[in-house]
């Protein structure tokens, strides 16, 4: 459930293209934090022993933990008092009550709902189809290649890793996201809390009004 950053990227993009084939990443990947009583709390998916080192495509999730539960019993806890969660809690606790087998499959269930929730309509792509090769900058322009993109969006992070001289070689633009976060009243929070998952973002103000924010 990725914060609202990774939404506005994406409703300002024409294609995602999901890394699949890149290193499982242990910071967000298989977490994210809502709104708890104690400030935050972090929402983790268990994944199975020694998958830390896989492709994200390949982690399984490690379901002898009823990590599901949990999750929902927290949602629950944090937000059934806020103004709009009973508009997403049917369809997390349908997504949440079912078996997954590989994170992947689970992560992109829940993006693809809460892209519809705020109608973002960006085409999504897995690297995998794509047959891509190369390492770092590289392999971002040989991947923008394979779709005829002529714009490549980074986050602001790209300013500390991406080669910029590559991208002119290339004859693709390279721009950076301009995202702040934007205060909302939040629930259990006397002083705003930036950058929890975006669910926190909807139970509190709706998809109307982050629609708003993220455009």
């Amino acid at each position: 459930m990725p914060y609202p950053g990774f939404f506005h990227k994406v409703s300002h993009s024409d294609v995602l293209i999901v890394q699949d084939v890149t290193k499982f990443d242990e910071r967000f990947s298989n977490r994210n934090k809502i709104i708890s009583s104690t400030e935050w709390t972090w929402l983790t998916v268990p994944i199975k022993k020694n998958h830390k080192d896989y492709l994200l495509k390949d982690v399984q999730i490690f379901n002898d933990l009823k990590w599901n539960k949990v999750h929902r019993k927290k949602l629950e806890s944090a937000y059934n008092k806020s103004n709009f969660f009973n508009k997403y809690n049917t369809d997390l606790n349908l997504i949440l009550e079912q078996k997954w087998e590989m994170l992947l499959e689970l992560n992109m269930t829940i993006i693809k709902k809460i892209n519809d929730w705020l109608k973002i309509k960006t085409k999504i792509i897995y690297e995998s189809e794509l047959g891509i090769e190369g390492e770092a900058t590289n392999r971002l322009i040989n991947i923008c290649k394979a779709v005829n993109a002529d714009v490549y969006l980074s986050g602001d992070m790209g300013h500390d890793y991406l080669n910029e001289e590559l991208f002119k070689q290339n004859e693709i633009e390279l721009r950076y996201q301009n995202y702040t976060p934007k205060q909302y009243n939040q629930i259990l929070s006397r002083e705003f809390i930036p950058n929890l998952s975006i669910i926190d973002m909807l139970s509190n103000i709706g998809h109307e009004e982050v629609r708003k924010i993220l455009n």
